[in-house]
């Protein structure tokens, strides 16, 4: 499948949104992530990403409405989904999705599902913490994610 890049600029780096041949936002990559060989460069295609980060990291958007294309299994799936109901500003705990998804003795695979969110931002996986409330592991460094807390909290 074929994907199309665009970099955004935004608070925590540049930002890589690959947006797939039907317009659908296939991932996000941290600054440190490498983009995958043969993408396309096209702005276009990544500009209602781009134009939705931008509101967000504003203080004017506090969900997306974007067509998504994460590709992972049913469980990776199911911790995403529900990762999407947790309320900006808000947190819970890796204990709390695991139980939240119907399996509460899977901190790990949770945590494992989080770690592999392909849509960080969109799919707030930043707004999982450690069950002691300190901000815990994120694909973009703890920087990041205590950024991106910080900013749904000032907004809130």
């Amino acid at each position: 499948m074929s994907h199309f890049a665009m970099r955004i600029d935004t608070p925590i780096g540049a930002l890589v949104a690959l947006v797939d041949a039907d317009g659908a936002l296939a991932r996000l990559l941290f600054p440190h992530q490498p983009v995958p060989e043969g993408v396309a460069w096209d702005d276009v295609r990544g500009a209602p990403a781009a134009a939705q980060l931008a509101e967000y990291f504003r203080g004017e958007r506090r969900s997306f409405d974007l067509a998504l294309a994460p590709r992972g299994t049913d469980f990776q799936r199911a911790v995403w989904d529900e990762l999407r109901r947790i309320p900006y500003g808000a947190t819970v705990s890796y204990r709390a999705l695991a139980e939240r998804v119907g399996r509460p003795g899977a901190s790990r695979a949770v945590g494992r599902a989080n770690a592999t969110n392909p849509l960080p931002i969109i799919v707030p996986c930043h707004r999982v913490i450690g069950a002691d409330g300190t901000p815990t592991g994120y694909a973009g460094g703890i920087g990041a994610k205590e950024t991106l807390l910080a900013l749904e909290c000032r907004t809130v």
